[in-house]
């Protein structure tokens, strides 16, 4: 007995339907980076490991799939490596490629490759697949797209503004009802200092990234656990229950950390992005949130990150601004702000909430029915003319039971159905039959076109 194929774990195949979900998505999001002046990229699927080792810390590293050399990889292997079994340096030995992990340290790669054709500031956009070697579960694949926009090459926060606003008409065009929380990672830095411990910032930022998860009293548990002392809490607690509008906390927290340099940079800069945004408007609701933290090691100044209204459900999208993107290869000072859409988890919630368009479910809008080859030759030339009206059409290949052509046409759910036999012939038209209502009407080939283009 033949074994059933199958496919690797933490990967997915798509249907036609998924894919026009899916592609749906992506238009959606491209069209809205084109809006806004950014251009697409597209970097390989393999990149040397040399330009992603190190890149992610010791546990990004474990989860990079290698790609073994061609041809004979274990001849230069010396015999040493084989007996002493260390796979790790095993492996460099015998893969010299790797699948890309994530789009943000190709697009540096790419930065550095190309910085003598690009003009400052470039505005790109990403949207491709990437690998991790994560164990699968509910929601977490080993192979998934990523939707990245990035800014690199200037340091206004006019950039923050625009990249906001994005996020704000992709997910008005979806339907979907978010919240945008903003935050600022000098904001962060001043809290730690004024509480008194600003070397323990990450551990800090860490606990109260979990407020919303965890609560209050297991956030200030883990901040106890993590060495900070009980009077530098107590003095955190107003900053974590901070309520009011985004202009009633700003002012707090000015007042609160005004012996904070840095943090006082931070309040000027969120007040600056929000008061652009007051000024252009934005169909979503955007909160300052003084808990979001995001990845600080990475993030330097403005992070934002989205969550849907209606749907239980992670971050959809997220983002911020960073220092220093090119320095890993050699290029230091190059500053950007950027952000990635979640596509999976906007896929489940245009699913849970239903949003997406008809249209998408089927994407011919009219079948002939083959009724034989004298009929098949008379529809031929009139499919040629209804596609060159760019109506999608299509004839049944076979000239089978009218009943079973049917089927196939509401399985495909499409919406119009056309027959042509011998009366139709005779006449010079064609039966235009509506599938939602029933209704047969025997109309021409311009009519048809008008009636259903």
């Amino acid at each position: 007995m033949t074994n059933k194929p199958s496919i690797p774990k933490g990967t997915r195949d798509f249907s036609p339907i998924e894919m026009a979900k899916r592609n749906y998505i992506f238009n959606t999001i491209k069209s809205v980076y084109a809006l806004y002046g950014f251009e697409p990229i597209e970097t390989p699927a393999m990149e040397t490991l040399q330009t992603l080792l190190g890149k992610y810390g010791e546990e990004g590293d474990k989860l990079l799939f290698k790609v073994l050399n061609s041809g004979d990889f274990m001849s230069k292997v010396a015999t040493e490596e084989l007996v002493d079994g260390n796979s790790l340096r095993l492996s460099t030995c015998i893969c010299e490629k790797g699948l890309r992990y994530d789009l943000t340290v190709p697009f540096a790669r790419y930065v550095v490759m190309h910085r003598d054709e690009l003009q400052l500031p470039f505005k790109r956009y990403q949207i491709q697949p990437v690998w991790r070697a994560d164990r699968p579960q509910k929601g977490r694949y080993r192979e998934f797209y990523q939707c990245d926009a990035d800014v690199v090459g200037s340091d206004s926060l006019l950039n923050e503004v625009e990249l906001l606003q994005i996020i704000d008409t992709v997910f008005t065009r979806f339907g979907i009802r978010v919240q945008i929380k903003l935050n600022n990672r000098k904001i962060l830095a001043g809290i730690a200092e004024y509480i008194g411990a600003p070397d323990q910032i990450v551990d800090i930022t860490v606990a109260i990234d979990k407020l919303d998860k965890i609560g209050l009293d297991a956030v200030n548990a883990e901040l106890l656990s993590s060495g900070i002392p009980a009077d530098a809490i107590e003095k955190l607690q107003p900053i974590l229950t901070l309520s009011g509008s985004n202009a009633d906390k700003l002012d707090t927290i000015y007042r609160t950390i005004a012996t904070s340099e840095t943090g006082k940079k931070g309040i000027e800069e969120t007040r600056f992005i929000l008061d652009k945004l007051d000024m252009v408007g934005l169909n979503n609701e955007l909160e300052l949130d003084l808990t979001l933290a995001r990845g600080l090691n990475y993030y330097t100044g403005a992070i934002f990150e989205v969550k849907a209204c209606d749907v239980a459900i992670g971050s959809i999208t997220g983002g911020g601004r960073y220092d220093n993107l090119t320095g890993i290869f050699g290029m230091p000072g190059l500053s950007g702000v950027g952000f990635s859409f979640g596509a999976d988890r906007i896929y489940d919630v245009l699913n849970t909430l239903d949003l997406y368009p008809r249209e998408l479910v089927g994407t011919t809008r009219l079948l002939f029915i083959n009724f034989g080859e004298a009929e098949a030759d008379y529809c031929l030339p009139l499919i040629s003319q209804i596609r060159s009206a760019g109506i999608t059409a299509e004839i049944y290949p076979d000239s089978v039971k009218m009943k079973k052509q049917m089927s196939y046409a509401n399985a495909k759910h499409i919406p119009f159905v056309a027959l042509a036999g011998e009366t139709e012939m005779k006449a010079g038209k064609i039966t235009l039959k509506n599938m939602e209502t029933g209704e047969q009407t025997l109309v021409t080939i311009d009519e048809l076109i008008t009636a259903i283009g």
